[in-house]
């Protein structure tokens, strides 16, 4: 690590770091990967970040393994440790669907476990030193490939794309759920006619429209956001201190440690009241 920063000015160091390992099409209609942020900003829209979605796919694979694996094994009279806790993470996640959760959907309950456990794995890459696996895929990349200071970003939540992705996934449901227990007019008329009369609706659209669409935005925003303050402090403690940085990384990652579950339980507390409120009727 200390030779990599020594290669490096700290803010090459970071922007390096901060970059996604993106594949696309490049200026000349060829599909490749880009070799700088510059490249990657001009493959535009259809690029991806082979990196953080690859993670993040890596990691749901494995939730979902390992919880099969645990399910397929349980003993009712001779339970292991890890059936405890996979059993203690279920129970958590179906209490505060309970709580909050006013109305019966079958989907809601495996939804939320599924986005708080796959955010929470997703966040937890946080805490591993920021060289680590990011420098060993870089010397591999310069090595096999001759592509020199390779980006690899391995936490996928400091990518907007997959945090927005989430959301907007709730988001579907929202309207999905709005419709279906409201009726089209029902939910266009939450939208028009409330909070203000009926005549008034053209306040009604204007407060009630961005309200809606300040959901998603916010919800995977705010993820976003405080990972990626997260990984940048790492970056800083790891560019200033350089192969001092263990114990600064180490002290950051033990405070760190309550922001990765606070924020995928905010994420999955925040979509369970969100879908209540899309199950709510005018009779209910």
């Amino acid at each position: 690590m200390a030779e990599s920063v020594a290669e490096q000015t700290v803010q090459e160091y970071i922007t390096h770091h901060l970059s996604f390992l993106t594949f696309g099409r490049t200026h000349d209609g060829h599909w490749g990967f880009a070799h700088t942020p510059e490249e990657a900003a001009e493959m535009g829209f259809w690029a991806v970040n082979v990196d953080t979605l690859g993670w993040s796919v890596f990691l749901g694979a494995a939730f979902l393994y390992f919880f099969y694996r645990v399910g397929k094994n349980a003993s009712v009279d001779n339970p292991s440790g890890v059936q405890n806790f996979v059993e203690s993470v279920v129970e958590f996640v179906d209490a505060r669907v309970s709580e909050s959760f006013n109305f019966k959907n079958e989907l809601i309950g495996p939804l939320c476990l599924t986005l708080f456990f796959w955010i929470l794995l997703m966040n937890t890459m946080d805490l591993v030193p920021v060289d680590w696996i990011t420098g060993a895929f870089e010397w591999t990349a310069a090595t096999a490939f001759n592509f020199e200071h390779a980006p690899f970003k391995i936490v996928p939540t400091t990518d907007p794309n997959i945090t927005m992705g989430l959301s907007l996934s709730v988001f579907v449901l929202i309207i999905y759920y709005s419709i279906k227990h409201k009726g089209i007019g029902g939910f266009l008329g939450e939208l028009a006619f409330h909070p203000f009369p009926k005549w008034m609706f053209i306040f009604n659209l204007m407060i009630e429209i961005p309200t809606l669409l300040a959901k998603p935005i916010s919800l995977g925003l705010r993820l976003f956001g405080n990972l990626y303050a997260g990984e940048l402090l790492f970056l800083l403690i790891a560019a200033m201190l350089g192969a001092y940085q263990l114990p600064a990384h180490f002290a950051w990652a033990a405070f760190h440690l309550l922001v990765i579950p606070l924020q995928a339980f905010v994420f999955m507390m925040l979509t369970i009241v969100y879908l209540n409120a899309a199950h709510e009727t005018e009779a209910h």
